[in-house]
């Protein structure tokens, strides 16, 4: 009596190789469906070869091994849906990563002498509609949005008076935490829910425009630390930054403008505009 499929013949019908059906196996991901005592050839049947296609994807989107075992003991389909949608999330964050450290490195691989124009601006002290809340550095861009569409919906488009602003304590790149202020200065500032009114002091900025998408601001960040540096200034106080064109004003990242400004101190004679 035919004891099932041999392992040759699941692996023709899965397209898998013995090798990996043999790995699967002895990860626990994949149980034949008998195992001869005496000659220890492995046998499946044909209602396996689902699971098999079924761990071979998972392992190719490199889903770890317990969590493969986690979705496959599930009977629940949603459940097992979100166990495999997590992780796609984890990958399309990841492949952001990456794509935003292959932009960085494009630039600094191929500088542009014109890359960098830097303005010294007195800003005079302003009194803005604000949040302000301890972020940790990872959590910042999620906290920046929901910051950002308080403020949006507090105050109408008729009320604004510019655009809108950020100002981040250097702790929250030196340690990981640290103080952000996200800002819209309007006609008539007033509190509401997380919503203050904030009066942010005077001050002296070295100001660069970063253009396009904030994959790569890091390195307009770098340029301007070694222009300050070059001009023998030295940095005072939270970075701010001003989105003058952003993702609320139009979808293409490539039409973005948003200005840095370091708050600066002991400015030479010869410190000029470049």
């Amino acid at each position: 009596m035919r004891q099932g499929l041999t392992i040759g013949e699941f692996a023709t019908l899965t397209r898998l190789s013995v090798r990996t059906l043999r790995r699967y196996h002895q990860a626990g991901l994949l149980e034949p469906a008998t195992v001869d005592p005496f000659t220890g050839y492995r046998y499946y049947c044909a209602e396996q070869i689902p699971s098999a296609q079924v761990i071979h994807r998972l392992r190719e989107l490199d889903v770890p091994l317990a969590e493969v075992k986690s979705i496959l003991a599930t009977d629940d389909p949603q459940r097992r849906a979100d166990l495999i949608a997590g992780h796609l999330r984890r990958l399309e964050d990841e492949l952001e990563r990456t794509r935003a450290a292959v932009v960085s490195l494009r630039r600094l691989l191929r500088p542009d002498p014109d890359d960098l124009r830097v303005e010294l601006r007195s800003v005079p002290a302003r009194t803005v509609a604000a949040v302000r809340g301890r972020v940790t550095l990872k959590d910042s861009t999620s906290w920046y949005d929901a910051a950002m569409a308080e403020l949006d919906a507090a105050f109408a488009p008729h009320e604004r008076t510019g655009p809108p602003g950020g100002r981040y304590a250097n702790e929250l790149f030196t340690a990981g935490a640290g103080t952000m202020t996200v800002y819209r200065p309007v006609r008539e500032p007033r509190a509401t829910g997380r919503i203050e009114v904030v009066e942010l002091p005077p001050a002296d900025l070295a100001v660069a425009v970063h253009p396009g998408g904030h994959d790569d601001i890091g390195v307009t960040y770098g340029l301007l630390g070694s222009w300050v540096v070059e001009h023998a200034l030295a940095v005072d106080g939270p970075v701010d930054e001003t989105y003058v064109v952003g993702p609320r004003d139009t979808p293409t990242t490539a039409d973005w403008r948003t200005e840095i400004g370091w708050p600066v101190f002991h400015l030479t004679p010869e410190s000029g505009d470049r």
